[in-house]
């Protein structure tokens, strides 16, 4: 196939597909299986779309008239899809190392917000930022995340809670979205905490009068685009009736429904999301058996946060009991002042490991399972033609060592790459040639 291209992968000892056959999503035995192709090759367009995936020989005698901007020999390395977290908060100001201090001393989760701390510690300082502040600190953030193999990231707000400064983190996020070689999914979190002075009744009715009306002037003239909607349904926070008042405002102006749900206390967010149609549902380290019977048969993705279980000492979420149910499991790091963590690759080990899920069950949560929960996966989380050429080149015969060395990734990843672009390259490997 003669004529110009982007790039060509050529030689890898192992090409990881995740999915074969345009999968939407992978669950029970399917997520225990990923499609590996051995000594095969890729190409991507000059559409940043894959063009051909296949064994070596057979791309090379198909493409044997073609030029490249980019050719990288992957003997001996393996390919993986771009990975996806599926929750994030990076937009914000203010560290809280110091609340880390007082969690180890044995202070609770909400005994810190209830003092004044928590998300109203970072609301204070994200409130007096500029917004040039915030971009350049999101942007470092995800340069970060993007080393360490992501390249589809949700990011929410929600460290406002009124509507200026709300409005400030999402028009952050979008000039991420225009000016940065990563992908994002945005989502309107201003319902992460009742503001300081407002009842619970009184913050909802002001999201769903003010802040929801706005966001949709703001999508319809182009400034900001909006995926999805959260609201963080916990025990003194918000109830179940102003979650669902909140979700399904949000719904009735086209976003997604992509929320927490049964953190901290059993609150029934699991069977509220099956029910409003949710997209996805985060944490349920809480979630009752009623509600994962519901979210699988609704195909509600259950978004895990190995990493906040973890840090925050919480009981695990029941990772084993929902891949058995058919719930479409994805992962995702939680980054946030709390759960300091940009690695995808330490999420998954941690899945591994504390939520006793398999490497291949860990890799399918954090491709194409992140990708459903977003929805994105027609365009994202695994490596097929016609999908987004997002791809991790990783130093290894083997691609379980990404999930394999703890805190390794910065040594093993070689290349991130981006619509066929290359957006990370160790410095082992040369100089960037594609800048």
């Amino acid at each position: 196939m003669a004529g110009r291209h982007r790039l060509l992968l050529e030689n890898a000892q192992q090409l990881v597909l995740v999915c074969g056959r345009g999968e939407e999503y992978l669950r029970r035995e399917a997520a225990a299986s990923p499609a590996v192709l051995r000594e095969a090759s890729l190409v991507v367009g000059l559409d940043g779309c894959i063009k051909a995936v296949g064994q070596a020989d057979v791309i090379r005698n198909q493409f044997s008239g073609a030029t490249f901007e980019r050719i990288i020999d992957c003997s001996g390395k393996c390919v993986l899809p771009g990975l996806v977290d599926a929750h994030t908060h990076p937009v914000w100001a203010g560290d809280r190392v110091h609340e880390f201090a007082m969690k180890l001393a044995g202070a609770s989760y909400m005994e810190i917000h209830q003092a004044g701390g928590g998300i109203h510690f970072t609301v204070e300082h994200t409130r007096k930022a500029t917004e040039e502040e915030l971009f350049n600190t999101f942007k470092d953030r995800l340069e970060r995340m993007r080393r360490a193999g992501s390249t589809l990231v949700e990011c929410k707000s929600g460290y406002g809670l009124n509507l200026e400064t709300e409005l400030k983190m999402l028009r952050v996020i979008e000039r991420a979205k225009q000016s940065m070689d990563i992908g994002i999914s945005s989502t309107y979190c201003g319902a992460h905490s009742v503001p300081k002075g407002k009842t619970a009744t009184e913050a909802t009715d002001d999201i769903i009068n003010n802040h929801l009306p706005k966001l949709k002037e703001l999508r319809l003239s182009g400034e900001i685009h909006v995926n999805n909607i959260d609201v963080f349904c916990e025990k003194g926070v918000f109830d179940l009736e102003s979650t669902r008042r909140i979700l399904q405002a949000g719904k009735e102006i086209g976003l997604q429904i992509n929320f927490h749900g049964d953190e901290l206390h059993p609150m029934k967010s699991a069977e509220l999301g099956a029910e409003l149609g949710a997209r996805a549902i985060s944490h349920l380290e809480e979630v009752s058996d009623e509600g994962i019977t519901a979210m699988a048969r609704a195909k509600c993705a259950a978004v895990l946060l190995p990493t906040t279980a973890y840090m925050l000492r919480l009981k695990q979420p029941q990772a084993r009991k929902m891949l058995e149910e058919g719930v479409i499991v994805a992962l995702g790091s939680d980054f946030n002042p709390n759960a300091y963590c940009f690695s995808m690759p330490m999420v998954m080990h941690l899945a591994c490991v504390n939520m006793k899920m398999s490497m291949n069950e860990a890799l399918a949560a954090a491709t194409i399972n992140a990708a459903y929960a977003l929805g994105k996966s027609d365009t994202h989380g695994s490596i097929e033609t016609g999908k987004q050429g997002d791809l991790v080149i990783i130093n290894s015969s083997r691609w379980e060592h990404l999930i394999y060395q703890f805190g390794g990734h910065e040594a093993l990843i070689d290349y991130v790459i981006v619509k066929g672009k290359v957006v990370y390259q160790n410095e082992r490997c040369g100089t960037m040639s594609s800048y």
